[in-house]
């Protein structure tokens, strides 16, 4: 059905996505984006220009630069994104806005709508407060997104807890749990792709490797990952891959002592083949990218005990669990699978199983398509259905 959806007079669809940055378009958004190029729409990326968008229009993306736009709250800033994205979606006249990230989101919902586009959705990638935050924040990101909410046709959360939480301000009608997933070919890699970097990393083939991705920031729960290092040194090789991110507040500047940090790679196949055990000692995910990708890549994990992580397993069936914060839990989790091999092998074979089930980012772009075509239907517009 849906190469065969289209636009008025049998045109392709204008399908724009819209985040923060292009980072998000390319790492995030990739396999939507070429599900998209398959169905035969124009293919439009909207974000803050950067050294992703040769990639993206590589295959085929129209990249709108939004110059002004920053992922930090800034109203002076956010006012100047705010007119360049209106005078951009003005121009290009998309059939459906589809917004992600948290400020993108509230600003993509709101001026989408007035700016006439048919189809404005939103992915809730994960609410940016939780139980734990202030007062003040929580009531500023709840009240911004259930007010944001208004403006869209639909609403699609990437896990249950979210949905949840809005559930007031958003019609259960109008909304939908997607789940979320990876691009799971990636992640079959030779036994030669794993000696090859192990090599390179000068990891021997009897010592143990372990590894987190993600952002080096504190939310990543790297302080903790890095007592636990120390205090299980010798026992293991423990590493961090992810870009710096200086813009954060909780940006991470200074070297933590057990840790080696390999910095921002483009071989992730790769990486995670070469490691034994993975972990994400998170405060924060929305549904975390890098536990689904470990997962498709049969490792065994340690992750938090939040939501975002939750949903990529159950706590001893496919993976392990431990509380956010919580290095001295971190560290026996984590020698648990540095001195049991069984349990290493039972995780990360549970784990594979789970990600070929349960997180194929293909399944959900068409449901983004399907969403695309039930509020157009809805809303009784001309478009082609097939």
């Amino acid at each position: 059905m849906h190469s065969r959806l289209r636009g008025p007079g049998g045109r392709p669809l204008r399908v724009a996505h819209l985040t923060t940055v292009d980072m998000s378009l390319q790492l995030l958004l990739a396999t939507e984006l070429k599900v998209d190029l398959e169905a035969g729409f124009e293919t439009y990326g909207i974000s803050a220009p950067g050294p992703y968008v040769e990639r993206l229009t590589a295959i085929g993306v129209r990249h709108e630069p939004l110059h002004a736009l920053t992922r930090a709250w800034q109203p002076r800033a956010d006012a100047a994104a705010g007119r360049e994205l209106l005078a951009v979606l003005r121009r290009i006249r998309p059939d459906v806005l589809h917004t992600h990230n948290p400020k993108t989101g509230v600003l993509g919902r709101i001026l989408g709508r007035a700016a006439g586009v048919p189809v404005v959705v939103n992915t809730c990638h994960g609410l940016w407060a939780q139980a734990h935050d202030p007062l003040a924040k929580r009531a500023f990101v709840l009240g911004a997104e259930a007010f944001a909410a208004r403006f869209s046709h639909a609403e699609l959360y990437q896990n249950g807890e979210d949905r949840q939480t809005l559930s007031r301000a958003v019609p259960t009608g109008r909304s939908r749990v997607v789940g979320n997933g990876v691009d799971l070919t990636r992640f079959e890699t030779a036994p030669s792709v794993r000696a090859k970097l192990r090599a390179e990393l000068g990891v021997s083939d009897d010592e143990l490797l372990v590894g987190g991705v993600g952002r080096r920031v504190a939310e990543k729960g790297i302080r903790e990952y890095a007592e636990t290092a120390r205090a299980l040194a010798g026992k293991a090789r423990f590493v961090w891959i992810g870009p710096d991110d200086p813009d954060k507040a909780d940006a991470l500047r200074e070297a933590e002592h057990g840790v080696e940090f390999l910095g921002s790679r483009d071989d992730m196949p790769a990486v995670y083949a070469a490691l034994d055990v993975f972990v994400l000692p998170s405060y924060r995910e929305g549904f975390s990218r890098s536990a689904m990708e470990a997962a498709a890549s049969g490792l065994p994990m340690v992750l938090s005990d939040i939501r975002g992580c939750r949903e990529i397993g159950g706590h001893g069936e496919h993976l392990l669990l431990t509380p956010p914060g919580d290095a001295r839990a971190l560290t026996t989790a984590l020698d648990r699978l540095l001195t049991e091999p069984a349990l290493r092998e039972q995780l990360g074979a549970a784990a594979r199983r789970r990600a070929l089930e349960q997180f194929d980012q293909r399944a959900v772009a068409r449901v983004s398509l399907e969403t695309y075509a039930a509020v157009a239907r809805a809303r009784g517009l001309p478009w082609t259905f097939g």
